[in-house]
């Protein structure tokens, strides 16, 4: 695709880094005005293609103020991609501090649904356009010792089929779908595999072992998907998923 989304306004949350990055630059590259959103912006300083906004998701206050900005200096919104999030190490549920779960909860759960409801009305002001929430394979294929995340993943997934039922009976125009990647290297898993020599290798191992096209995905190619589910090329989807997991759903 090339030119896709001339002329079009996206909002990308977690975009200092890993798919948020890589969607952010992909969206600019088809012709979007993006908006690049992180708690910490710094990552986007290389990118002055992007405009940069500071932004926790977790915020409400942040959210409404991003509405009005984006309203008043960009003439609305096009394109959300709801993808801030974070991970916990992996340990049994009966292990998962309480605190340490509602964080979870309020950047991956929370952080969504409050972009949703403020960017909403947006996305209807501009006659429609494309909501696009990133979950993970473990919303559809959870795994041990990754209940937390797998938990506030299925509710993105559940929570995006809701609101795309809402849309389509309110005759908006605005199509709302999930994003489902499985093992990506981004800088996520350094809160999971600690940075160090072997980490890579430790990846590649993982990914040989569970994923039927033995390989680690890369940042690029979800960026793919959710230009894909951006443009009009997939306007008759909604409430769907996108599963890019190199077969490990199935697997």
């Amino acid at each position: 695709m090339t030119g896709t989304l001339e002329g079009r306004v996206a909002l990308v949350t977690g975009a200092a880094s890993g798919i948020g990055l890589a969607t952010a630059l992909r969206l600019a590259r088809e012709g979007a005005t993006v908006v690049a959103a992180d708690i910490d912006p710094a990552g986007l300083d290389r990118h002055p293609e992007l405009h940069r906004l500071t932004l926790d998701v977790s915020n409400e206050a942040h959210w409404i103020a991003a509405a009005a900005q984006l309203r008043d200096r960009f003439g609305g919104l096009d394109v959300l991609v709801n993808n801030a999030g974070i991970v916990l190490a992996p340990q049994p549920v009966t292990a998962v501090g309480l605190d340490d779960w509602q964080r979870l909860m309020r950047v991956n759960v929370d952080g969504v649904f409050l972009g949703t409801k403020h960017m909403l009305p947006l996305l209807r002001e501009s006659g429609g356009g494309s909501l696009i929430n990133v979950s993970s394979i473990a919303g559809i294929r959870p795994s041990a010792n990754a209940a937390a995340y797998a938990a506030s993943k299925g509710a993105v997934r559940l929570f995006t089929k809701a609101v795309a039922l809402e849309c389509a009976a309110a005759g908006d125009g605005v199509r709302v779908n999930s994003v489902h990647p499985g093992l990506v290297e981004t800088p996520i898993w350094d809160d999971l595999i600690p940075p160090a020599p072997g980490r890579k290798t430790t990846l590649e191992a993982l990914a040989a072992r569970d994923v039927p096209l033995g390989r680690l995905g890369r940042a690029e190619e979800i960026a793919a998907g959710i230009l894909w589910l951006a443009s009009d090329a997939s306007s008759y989807m909604t409430g769907g998923e996108l599963v890019l997991d190199g077969g490990r759903a199935i697997g």
